[in-house]
C-alpha cells in the first residue's frame, strides 16, 4: 500500500496550532511535552529545509531529516538570543510565538516555491507500506517475532514514561532582572536616598507548595522584606522591589536573600554592587 502526502506542510503547521492551543488550555498536560519536542528540534528546521530544497530528488530523505534536526538545533538558540534583546525578553510566550512564526513563514515560502515547479518535480512524501508475511524459514519468523516484541515494548515504555514521568530534581529558581524584564540595565549608580529598583522572580520547582520570604540587605544592613510568597509547584512570582541606600560609598553590596519555609538560614542569594554618591 502506498500513501502519498501532497502537502505535508499543512500537517506541520497544524501541529504548531495544536501545540499553542494545548499550552494555552492545558499548561501541565503531557501532550505539551510530546508536541513540544518536535516543535523545538524538528519542525522549524524541516520548514526551512523545505523552503530551500523544493525539487524532488534534490537531496535524499536521510539528508533532509538530518538537516531538519541540525537546522532546528542551530536556529532555535539564535531565536532565543534575538528575543532576549526585545521588550518581551525570553519567556514561554515570546519563544513559542517566535518559533511558530518562523515555521509558518518558512512553510509559506516552501509552498510558494513548490507551486512554481511542474507537479511531477515537486517534493512530496510517499510512504510504501507492506504487511509483513510469514513466508520464509524458521529463522525469518523468529526475527520478525523478536522485532515485533521489541517495537511493542519500546512503545509501551515510552507511553509509561510520558504518562507517569519520574519526579525531577527539587529546586527553586531565584533571579533578578532589569525593569524592562531582561538580565541587563541593573542599577549601578545612585544618590543617597534614591531608590534603586529591580524585578525579582521566584519559580517553584520543589514538587510541592512552598512559602518564601525575600529580604534585601545593603552592606549587611537590612533594607526591606517581602512575603510570605506562597507558590504551588511550577508557580511563578515576579515583582518590582526597591532598595534605598542611606550612606555614601563605592562598591556597596546589595543582597537579595531568599528564605524557604522549612529550611534554616538563607536558601538562595543574589547580589549587585552599586556606587552611592
Amino acid at each position: 500500500m502506498t500513501i502519498k502526502v501532497r502537502n505535508e506542510l499543512i500537517l506541520l503547521n497544524l501541529l504548531v496550532v495544536v501545540l499553542i492551543g494545548v499550552i494555552a488550555l492545558f499548561p501541565t498536560s503531557v501532550l505539551r511535552v510530546i508536541l513540544g519536542l518536535p516543535f523545538l528540534f524538528f519542525l522549524p528546521g524541516y520548514a526551512l529545509v523545505a523552503a530551500l530544497f523544493t525539487r524532488k530528488g534534490s537531496i535524499g530523505t536521510a539528508e533532509r531529516l538530518a538537516l531538519s534536526f541540525g537546522v532546528s538545533v542551530a536556529v532555535v538558540p539564535l531565536i532565543g538570543l534575538a528575543i532576549n534583546y526585545t521588550p518581551w525578553g525570553i519567556k514561554l510566550e515570546s519563544a513559542l510565538y517566535s518559533i511558530a512564526l518562523l515555521t509558518v513563514v518558512a512553510s509559506v515560502v516552501a509552498w510558494w516555491r513548490r507551486q512554481r515547479l511542474p507537479e511531477t518535480e515537486r517534493f512530496g512524501i510517499e510512504l510504501r507500506l507492506r504487511v509483513p508475511g510469514w513466508g520464509g524459514g524458521t529463522w525469518d519468523k523468529v526475527v520478525t517475532s523478536v522485532l515485533a516484541v521489541v517495537i511493542v515494548g519500546t512503545l509501551g515504555t515510552l507511553g509509561y514514561v510520558a504518562v507517569a514521568p519520574k519526579v525531577g530534581e527539587r529546586f527553586t529558581e531565584f533571579y533578578i532582572l532589569g525593569l524592562d524584564g531582561r538580565a541587563i540595565d541593573y542599577p549601578q549608580r545612585l544618590v543617597v536616598g534614591e531608590a534603586g529598583k529591580v524585578v525579582v522572580g521566584i519559580v517553584n520547582q520543589e514538587q510541592e507548595t512552598v512559602s518564601y520570604q525575600v529580604e534585601v540587605v545593603i552592606d549587611g544592613v537590612p533594607d526591606s522584606e517581602t512575603g510570605p510568597v506562597v507558590l504551588d509547584h511550577d508557580g511563578r512570582w515576579e515583582e518590582t522591589l526597591g532598595f534605598t541606600p542611606d550612606k555614601v560609598g563605592e562598591g556597596q553590596k546589595v543582597e537579595f536573600r531568599l528564605y524557604r519555609q522549612g529550611t534554616s538560614g538563607i536558601y538562595r542569594q543574589l547580589q549587585l554592587w552599586i556606587d552611592v554618591q
